[in-house]
């Protein structure tokens, strides 16, 4: 046989195995072109302007912070230990571990980025001491600031700031004697007679690394990921919690695009993403593999068992046991939104790859508040900063479920919320009061009816004040204010510059839907009437609790 014959044997042996990454054979096989090495050496120097890369010495920082946490880790597994009447050699074996996940884990987190860290304990040691024992053990640590335990969320957490950068900090008791250096937790053994609450915490970790393994090039996706993460960032629909998209969410679609295109450059995984994304047939789920069910019997996403996992937005699909929706929050305006700037992405990266444009259109920040001419304004106030910081993020994670409430109203096209945080302008501040700000743009159906949306506001407010007395979150000074606001009021609320540099540059985008963009042909006020009356309670304040 012939030395080319052998070559294209081998080369299509090679195609073979590449069609296997998946759920489905792969799109292309096919290598960069030089001109793709050169897009992507353009976009790599793009994404150095917009500050995404660490030094060497801040790489170093955090891996010498987290040297600090898993010595803290070891201290307090020992002291645990001991207090069960075990020997210090005895208690020094049984180990304990810290495991990093999220951003950092998969090599695509940025400047001044949090870590996302898992402590692993033997069956010993319980949850309730993590919060007790080992959060006033940090709080002695004089790096440690900003110390806060979570204890009632879904995923329970330890937040601080540790030298400089955010920790987020979960923890799992896996039912084992001693956490050995060899124990691999992508084993889905390692769940046997877990409690949930451990599981997924567990599941940051596992997710991630599926992820890196069902990757085809590592490097290829870790360079087109950052790109992904800046662009949604900047065009304001990267945040799970407010119904967009999480890190894992969008590192998940990355996976796939390159499981599709599993030999191109960076820059070509980029605008095959848009091209894919733009045109996906939600709710049609993404998955990077097929679910693998299991005896544990932990629940999982699965349409076909669980009813209204068929009702679910936009699915994401995590690829570790149990596999779990990371798009849950979803709703009909965020995915709406997102879809649209999809297809924006895939006009922008075409220019680009054709040489039209250059990688820092895509990166430019879209209009917000010169796109919409009717806004709610949620106002979130505290006495001081602690308790500020709660009762925003209280707030925030509930934020989500007005939305949902607004697109239910007959008159509501499109509630699109703003992820910024905004702080109130000096010159309207109360005294002794912080506050900070949301917006959601509206877009109302033609009417000339008056928009009665007390019924919303009540079921929100309602629904935080009760879930914040739930868990004794009420400090007096805490209120939720919300406002209807007009467009020519916004100088109100923000700085002037704001408002400004958005007119100055130009850049209003289509309405989200088509019927809008129907209205707007047939009324160049798109639909809106200026003068429209919107019936809002000017101040709701939760009753405090005791």
């Amino acid at each position: 046989m012939s030395t080319s014959q052998n070559k294209e044997n081998h080369a299509q042996r090679n195609d073979e195995k590449l069609t296997t990454l998946g759920m489905t054979p792969a799109i292309s096989v096919a290598g960069p072109e030089p001109s793709d090495l050169i897009k992507t050496k353009e976009l790599e120097e793009s994404l150095k302007l917009f500050d995404v890369f660490e030094s060497e010495q801040e790489l170093n920082q955090r891996i010498y912070i987290l040297g600090k946490l898993y010595n803290l880790v070891k201290q307090w597994t020992k002291e645990v230990s001991m207090k069960r009447n075990m020997s210090e050699r005895v208690a020094e074996q049984l180990g304990g571990k810290l495991y990093t996940f999220g951003s950092y884990r998969l090599g695509v987190h940025g400047k001044g980025a949090d870590i996302d860290a898992l402590c692993v304990a033997p069956r010993h040691i319980s949850r309730v001491e993590f919060f007790s024992s080992f959060y006033e053990l940090l709080k002695a640590q004089p790096e440690v600031s900003d110390l806060r335990a979570v204890e009632e969320a879904y995923v329970p957490v330890i937040k601080m700031n540790f030298e400089g950068i955010e920790i987020d900090m979960l923890f799992a008791r896996l039912s084992l004697k001693e956490i050995p250096d060899s124990i691999d937790l992508r084993d889905d053994m390692v769940l046997k007679n877990l409690d949930e609450r451990c599981v997924r915490s567990l599941n940051g970790y596992r997710v991630v690394d599926e992820i890196l393994r069902l990757v085809p090039n590592i490097e290829n996706f870790r360079l087109a990921s950052r790109a992904i993460k800046l662009w949604a960032k900047r065009h304001g629909i990267y945040s799970n919690v407010l119904g967009f998209l999480g890190g894992v969410s969008w590192a998940l679609l990355v996976a796939r695009t390159c499981q599709l295109y599993p030999n191109a450059a960076p820059s070509t995984l980029v605008s095959k993403f848009f091209l894919i994304y733009s045109k996906w047939k939600w709710p049609r789920p993404i998955l990077l593999k097929d679910l693998s069910y299991h005896y544990l019997g932990f629940p999982m996403w699965d349409p076909r068992m669980n009813i209204q996992d068929r009702y679910h937005m936009m699915p994401i699909i995590t690829p570790a046991y149990p596999q779990q929706n990371s798009t849950f929050n979803v709703t009909i305006s965020t995915r709406a939104i997102m879809i649209e700037e999809f297809k924006q992405g895939l006009s922008i990266t075409d220019d680009i790859m054709l040489g039209k444009s250059k990688w820092d259109k895509l990166f430019e920040q879209p209009a917000f508040f010169t796109k919409y001419k009717h806004f709610i304004v949620l106002l979130v106030k505290a006495g001081n900063a602690r308790d500020h910081l709660e009762w925003c993020g209280l707030v925030e994670s509930k934020a989500r479920i007005l939305v949902a409430y607004l697109e239910r109203n007959q008159f509501i096209n499109l509630a699109h919320i703003n992820p910024e945080r905004f702080s109130m302008l000096e010159s309207q501040s109360e005294p002794n009061t912080i506050c900070s700000m949301w917006f959601i743009g509206l877009e109302f159906a033609r009417t000339d009816s008056t928009i009665d949306l007390r019924r919303e506001f009540k079921s929100f407010t309602d629904r935080v004040m009760k879930h914040a007395i739930n868990i004794q979150a009420m400090k007096d000074g805490m209120t939720l204010d919300a406002r209807h606001v007009k467009r020519k009021q916004l100088s109100q609320y923000l700085a002037p510059g704001l408002i400004k540099r958005e007119r100055k540059s130009g850049i209003i985008k289509n309405d989200i839907n088509p019927e809008s963009r129907k209205r707007k042909s047939e009324d160049v006020s798109g639909g809106d009437v200026p003068n429209k009356k919107v019936r809002l309670s000017e101040k709701i304040t939760p009753v405090h609790s005791g």
